[in-house]
C-alpha cells in the first residue's frame, strides 16, 4: 500500500513538474525525424499480463521490424536526437504514465517483451509475480547493456544466453529481500549512475 501511494504521488508530481520539459522534448522529436512522439511497445507485466510501455521515440519509423535489441552506439536505426535521449535515459520518462496507471512501479524488474519471457524457466517466472519497474538492480549493473551486446558476434544469442539470465538472477535476489527502503535506495543509485 505504501509503495503504491508513493508511486501515485511521485509519478503525478513528476509529470506535472516535468511537463514543460516533456513538451520541449516532444517538439524536438518531431523536428528531428518522421514519426510519432511516443514509442509504444507491448511488454509483459505482473501475473504474465501484457501492457503497453511508453517511451519517447528514439528510432526511425518501423525500426522495430529490424530487431528488438539495440546494439551499441552506432545502431543506424536510432535518430540523432534519439542518441541524446537514450544516453541520459530521458526516453524512459513517459513511463511515469505507466506508473500512474498502475501497470508499473518506480522499482521492480524491468518488463520484457513476450518473445523473451516465453524463454523463462520456472524460477525466472518469479519476476512476473510483482509489478515491473522503471528501474531495478539489474538496470544499474547493466546500464551500458547496448555496449555489452555490441561485443558479441551474435548479440541476440549473447542476450538470451548470458545477459538476460544474469539480469533475472539479480532481480530474483532483489525479490527475496525487497522492501520500501531498499526501493528508495535503488532509485537514488539509478539517478547517480545516470549522472555519472
Amino acid at each position: 500500500m505504501l509503495k503504491r501511494t508513493f508511486d501515485i504521488i511521485f509519478s503525478f508530481l513528476g509529470l506535472v513538474i516535468l511537463s514543460p520539459f516533456l513538451i520541449i522534448l516532444s517538439f524536438m522529436i518531431i523536428i528531428d525525424s518522421k514519426g510519432g512522439i511516443f514509442f509504444l511497445q507491448k511488454r509483459v507485466g505482473k501475473n504474465n499480463k501484457d501492457f503497453f510501455l511508453f517511451k519517447f521515440r528514439t528510432m526511425h519509423k518501423y525500426a522495430e521490424k529490424r530487431g528488438l535489441l539495440t546494439i551499441g552506439e552506432n545502431d543506424e536505426r536510432i535518430t540523432r536526437f534519439g542518441f541524446f535521449l537514450r544516453k541520459y535515459k530521458i526516453d524512459e520518462l513517459p513511463q511515469l504514465l505507466n506508473v500512474l496507471t498502475g501497470d508499473m512501479s518506480f522499482v521492480g524488474p524491468r518488463p520484457e517483451v513476450r518473445k523473451y519471457v516465453e524463454m523463462y524457466n520456472d524460477e525466472q517466472n518469479l519476476v512476473l509475480k510483482v509489478k515491473p519497474g522503471i528501474t531495478d538492480v539489474a538496470s544499474i549493473d547493466y546500464i551500458n547493456e547496448n555496449e555489452i551486446l555490441s561485443k558479441y558476434k551474435n548479440p541476440e544469442e549473447g542476450y538470451i544466453n548470458e545477459v538476460m539470465p544474469a539480469k533475472l538472477k539479480l532481480n530474483i535476489q532483489y525479490l527475496s529481500k525487497r522492501n520500501f527502503v531498499k526501493d528508495i535506495g535503488i532509485i537514488f543509485k539509478t539517478i547517480g549512475r545516470v549522472i555519472k
